[in-house]
């Protein structure tokens, strides 16, 4: 996962020109309505960047996703057994939509066989344990960003920020850029992992 600035002045015209290319889309539009909007829990992209992580803590319980109270720069963000909750609640929804993304086989793996995180601290033995190709690691890697964002969005956090961190509108004016929106969304709904109008499936309320 590639983080990168975003200049909060482009953000209204970025958002702009997405909503227009994914109009002819309505379900993916929905989805990214969805996370547009939450804009304004984020004025100039600034914000609280562990807001709602207790709530996280609750929703990656109620998934089954083991967790251990460690930061992922003394170890890995996902050791093979649990993920360190000690980073960013948008982090940490992101190894989550990497738990649900992996086939049980990789789950067993240091950072899920995908190669050290930006988080992981043991990033050689991670590097050492990838055993997928670049196009699998590039894939999942997007699916675990458009996911984790929404279940930000589900928790009512500031997703926008990731929105931008994770290069989601970085050739916004690009028709390519709504194409892979559309592309990642639909395989997350073929996957079951999402409904059609871009909220995170097995939501349970107590959970959030």
């Amino acid at each position: 996962m590639m983080l990168s600035a975003f200049d909060s002045t482009k953000l209204e015209n970025a958002l702009g020109a997405l909503d227009q290319a994914l109009a002819a889309h309505p379900s993916a539009h929905l989805a990214f309505r969805r996370i547009a909007d939450t804009v304004c829990l984020a004025p100039n992209l600034t914000a609280d960047l562990h807001a709602g992580h207790d709530k996280a803590v609750r929703l990656g319980s109620a998934l089954g996703i083991p967790l251990q109270d460690s930061d992922p720069a003394d170890g890995f963000s996902w050791d093979g057994g649990a993920v360190a909750s000690q980073t960013e609640t948008a982090v940490l929804l992101h190894e989550f939509a990497h738990w649900q993304i992996a086939p049980p086989e990789r789950r067993v793996l240091p950072d899920f066989g995908l190669g050290a995180g930006p988080e992981t601290g043991y990033k050689d033995k991670a590097e050492a344990a990838c055993c997928v190709d670049e196009a699998t690691k590039e894939r999942e890697e997007d699916l675990a960003s458009l996911l984790g964002i929404l279940w930000e969005v589900e928790i009512g956090g500031p997703a926008i920020i990731a929105f931008c961190e994770q290069n989601w509108l970085e050739l916004h004016d690009r028709p390519g850029t709504s194409r892979h929106f559309v592309s990642v969304f639909d395989e997350l709904v073929a996957r079951h992992l999402i409904d059609d109008a871009g909220r995170p499936l097995t939501v349970l309320a107590e959970a959030v």
